[in-house]
C-alpha cells in the first residue's frame, strides 16, 4: 500500500488483493472508494460461529448453522441445461450431509480436498428427503480452529453483482483483517476528547473498529457499537451547533420590535375565537425571536388541526407593523389556495392588509400585476407553490419566509426562499403537521429552535378510530349510509405502493365499481382521484367534494396532505396494514375538522404481521400525534421522515435514531456544553475533535441548515 497519503484516503483498489477490476465494482455498488469508506461500512449481523452441529441435529430450513467433519468425496457433475455443479459429502459421528456448489467450481475443486477435515458454514434444506447444504463455505478445520477460533462472524450488506463476481461476505472479511493488520492509533487519532471518553468508560477508536468488525466476544462487540454510536451522533451534533453559531454571526436579520395597528386589530377586534395557551406560547416564543437582528430559525410542530395557520398569521402581522413583507411557500397548489382562502377569510374583506397568491397556474396579465404589487411593497402578504422562488420573484423588503410541510421541498428549494431578502435575511419559520418525536428533532432539527403546540382548540372533538376486518364491510356499508343520511361526507383511501402501482389503481377501480352496487347513482355521487391523473382532472374532483357535490371520495394517499373539508366526517382507510404509521395519522386528521363527531375506520385483512397489528392497535388506542411519531420511529426507524434521504443528513451507519435516544440524549448534552466553552474547539484537549470538525466541513457541503 501507498503511504504517502493518510492511510484512510487510500484508493480502495491498491489493498491487496482488491485490484482494479473489483475496486471499480466496489466503488459502483457499495460507494467505497477508500479503506476508510471500507472500514466504516459496519456488518449489519453476527452469525454466532462458536456451536458446531451434530449433522443429525442439523435444522432444515433455519438460519445458517455449522457442521464439522471429513470431505468424503467430491464430484462435478453436468445438469440436464448442460451447466456444472460440484457435489460432495461430508460425514461426522452422528451422519452424513449432502454439500452441492453451482458457482465458483473451479476454484473449489483446486482448493478442496478429499479425506480432510473441514467446518462448513451454510444452510440446510430437505430436498428429496435427504439433508442438504447449499453453497457452504469451507474451513479447513486446523486453519481456522488451531490458533484462533471463531466467535462471531460479520455479515456484511452486498449485491448480487458483488456476489457473483466474488466480492462476498468472505472476501470482505478477509481485506478488512488484512486492512486492521497495518492500521494503527496513528491513522486513527481518537475525535472524542479524553476526559470524556475516560468519564464514559469507552474503548479506544481503533480497538472501536477492530471489534466492530472482528468481535472476540459479544462484550468487545457491544463496547465497539457503543463507541461509535456516540461518535457518530457527537460529532453530528457538534457540528449543528457550530453551525447555528455561524449563521447567527453571518446572517443578520431585521429586529422586529413593534407591535402596533395590523397585530392588535386582528386579535382584539377581528379574532373570535381565545388562542390555546400552547398557541400563546409559541407566539411568544416567536416574537422575542423576531425582535432581534440575529435570525430566527424556528421549527413550529402541531397536529393537524392545532392552529398553525392562525399563529403563522399573527406572526406575520407583526412584521406588517414593522414595514416588513411575509410569504408562505406550501408544497402543492391545493394547500397554498387552502392557507390563501382561510387567512384571507381570517382578515376580512375590509382589511388593509394586502394578501396575495402566486402558484404555476396564475398567468398573464393576472400573474404580472401579482410580482409589481411584490416588488414594490404593496403586497403584505404572499402565499404560493414553489412558484415563489423563481428569478421573476422580486419582494421589497421581505422580513418573514414560512416554509410549510418543509419535508416536501429540496434542500435547494428551501435555500432559494431563504434567499430572497434584499440586505438583510428573512427570519424563517419552519412549520410541520407530521409530529416529530424528540430524538429526531434533536437529530434533524439539532440547530433549529423547537416550539410545539401540544393542544388542540376547545370544542374539537376526538376522532373515534375502530377496526373492521373485511368480514365487518356490511356494518361499514351499513354505518356509511347513516352518515351520508345525516348530511356527512367520506373518504375511502387505498394505498399506492410504486412498485405495484399497475395493481394499486385496479384495486382502486374495483373498489370504486364496488362502491357504486353500495352508493348508485344518481342518488349517490363518487369522487375518484389518483396520483396519476392530470392536476387540472384531480383538482376538478376535489372541489365537487368541497362543494358537497359528491358524497363520497375515493383516493390514494394523494389527500394526506391538501383539502380541508370540515364537512367530511369519517375517513375509511383500507388494506391499513400497507400503510406506516404516521401516514394512518395525518390520514385520520384529514377528518374531525369541524364541530360533528367524526370517525377513522382501519379496514385489513386477517392475515396480518405481528407490526401491521401494532400499528393497528396504536391508532385505535391514542390521537396524540408525538405518541404515535415516537412508536413508529421505534417500529421502522427514521425513513425518508421529514426528507432526511434528501437532505442527507441521517447518514448514520450503526446509530438507530428509534432505539438509542440514550446515547443521543447524552450525546448531546455533552456537545452543548463543549460548544458553550469553547465554540471554536479552540483549547488542546479539543485539537483532534478540530482537526475532524474541519475534515467533516470539506467533505459535506453545508447549506446553511436553513431547514
Amino acid at each position: 500500500m501507498e503511504r504517502q497519503r493518510p492511510i484512510l484516503d487510500t484508493p480502495i483498489e491498491y489493498v491487496k488483493g482488491v485490484g482494479p477490476a473489483k475496486g471499480e465494482l466496489l466503488r459502483k455498488e457499495l460507494g467505497v472508494h477508500t479503506i476508510g469508506d471500507l472500514l466504516f461500512q459496519f456488518p449489519f449481523r453476527y452469525v454466532d460461529r462458536t456451536v458446531i452441529y451434530p449433522i443429525k441435529d442439523v435444522p432444515a430450513d433455519g438460519d445458517n448453522v455449522q457442521i464439522k467433519g471429513v470431505l468424503l468425496s467430491l464430484d462435478k457433475v453436468k445438469g440436464k441445461n448442460g451447466r456444472h455443479r460440484l457435489t460432495g459429502v461430508l460425514k461426522d459421528g452422528s451422519g452424513f450431509i449432502d454439500l452441492v456448489w453451482f458457482a465458483g467450481i473451479g476454484v473449489l475443486e483446486k482448493i478442496l480436498m478429499v479425506g480432510a477435515t473441514y467446518v462448513a458454514f451454510g444452510k440446510v434444506i430437505n430436498f428429496n428427503g435427504a439433508k442438504s447444504m447449499t453453497h457452504p463455505e469451507m474451513d479447513n478445520d486446523s486453519e481456522i480452529y488451531g490458533q484462533s477460533p471463531k466467535t462471531f462472524e460479520p455479515q456484511y450488506s452486498s449485491t448480487e453483482n458483488l456476489i457473483s463476481r466474488g466480492v462476498d461476505n468472505r472476501f470482505r472479511r478477509k481485506i478488512i483483517r488484512s486492512v486492521l493488520e497495518v492500521i494503527t492509533d496513528r491513522d486513527l487519532p481518537e475525535i472524542i476528547p479524553e476526559y470524556i471518553s475516560s468519564k464514559m468508560k469507552f474503548c479506544k477508536r481503533i480497538e472501536a473498529l477492530n471489534w466492530i468488525h472482528i468481535p472476540e466476544d459479544l462484550l468487545s462487540k457491544n463496547k465497539a457499537a457503543d463507541y461509535i454510536k456516540f461518535e457518530e451522533i457527537f460529532v453530528f451534533q457538534i457540528r449543528m451547533l457550530q453551525s447555528k453559531i455561524a449563521r447567527t454571526k453571518r446572517h443578520q436579520s431585521p429586529a422586529l420590535k413593534s407591535i402596533g395597528d395590523a397585530f392588535n386589530e386582528f386579535y382584539f377586534k377581528r379574532l373570535t375565537f381565545s388562542l390555546t395557551d400552547a398557541q400563546k406560547k409559541v407566539i411568544k416564543e416567536i416574537r422575542i425571536d423576531l425582535s432581534k437582528n440575529v435570525q430566527m430559525n424556528r421549527l413550529l410542530q402541531g397536529d393537524v388541526g392545532s392552529g398553525k395557520t392562525i399563529v403563522a398569521l399573527l406572526c406575520m402581522l407583526i412584521v406588517k407593523d414593522n414595514g416588513f413583507q411575509s410569504c408562505i411557500m406550501a408544497p402543492t397548489e391545493i394547500l397554498a389556495q387552502q392557507h390563501y382562502a382561510s387567512i384571507s377569510e381570517a382578515l376580512g374583506e375590509n382589511s388593509n392588509i394586502k394578501v396575495a397568491f402566486l402558484s404555476g397556474s396564475v398567468k398573464n396579465k393576472a400573474r404580472s400585476i401579482i410580482l409589481e404589487e411584490l416588488a414594490s411593497g404593496a403586497t403584505d402578504i404572499i402565499i404560493g407553490t414553489h412558484a415563489l422562488i423563481e428569478p421573476t420573484v422580486k419582494f421589497h423588503n421581505l422580513g418573514l419566509t414560512i416554509v410549510d410541510e418543509q419535508h416536501r421541498f429540496g434542500v435547494a428549494q428551501r435555500a432559494a426562499i431563504w434567499q430572497k431578502g434584499q440586505h438583510l435575511m428573512p427570519h424563517v419559520l419552519v412549520m410541520t403537521a407530521t409530529p416529530i418525536p424528540r430524538t429526531l428533532a434533536m437529530t434533524i432539527y439539532g440547530d433549529l429552535d423547537v416550539s410545539v403546540i401540544d393542544e388542540l382548540p376547545p370544542g374539537r372533538k376526538e376522532i373515534k378510530t375502530m377496526h373492521f376486518y373485511d368480514s365487518g364491510r356490511p356494518r361499514l356499508i351499513e354505518f356509511l349510509h347513516k352518515e351520508i343520511a345525516n348530511g356527512r361526507q367520506v373518504y375511502i383511501v387505498y394505498p399506492l405502493i410504486e412498485e405495484s402501482e399497475k395493481l394499486d389503481l385496479q384495486s382502486l377501480q374495483n373498489g370504486y365499481e364496488q362502491l357504486l352496487t353500495y352508493f348508485p347513482p344518481p342518488q349517490f355521487q363518487i369522487s375518484v382521484v389518483h396520483g396519476r391523473m392530470k392536476a387540472a382532472d384531480k383538482d376538478w374532483e376535489m372541489q365537487r367534494f368541497i362543494k358537497k357535490e359528491t358524497q363520497i371520495m375515493v383516493a390514494t394517499t394523494v389527500i394526506e396532505v391538501g383539502v380541508n373539508v370540515p364537512n367530511a366526517s369519517v375517513m375509511v382507510i383500507e388494506n391499513t396494514e400497507r400503510f406506516g404509521l404516521s401516514q394512518l395519522h395525518q390520514l385520520r386528521g384529514r377528518v374531525g375538522r369541524g364541530a360533528k363527531q367524526s370517525y377513522c375506520i382501519l379496514m385489513s385483512d386477517y392475515k396480518i404481521s405481528k407490526e401491521g397489528k401494532e400499528r393497528i392497535h396504536t391508532m385505535v388506542r391514542t390521537n396524540n400525534g408525538f405518541e404515535i411519531a415516537e412508536a413508529d420511529l421505534k417500529q421502522r426507524g427514521p425513513g425518508d421522515l421529514q426528507g432526511t434521504q434528501q437532505s442527507g443528513i441521517l447518514d448514520f451507519r450503526l446509530l438507530n435514531i428509534g432505539k438509542d435516544s440514550a446515547i443521543i440524549e447524552t450525546a448531546r448534552q455533552i456537545a452543548m456544553r463543549i460548544i458553550d466553552r469553547d465554540p471554536q474547539l479552540e483549547m488542546d484537549v479539543h485539537y483532534q475533535l478540530k482537526l475532524h470538525m474541519m475534515d467533516v466541513h470539506r467533505r459535506q457541503k453545508d447549506w446553511g441548515r436553513i431547514s
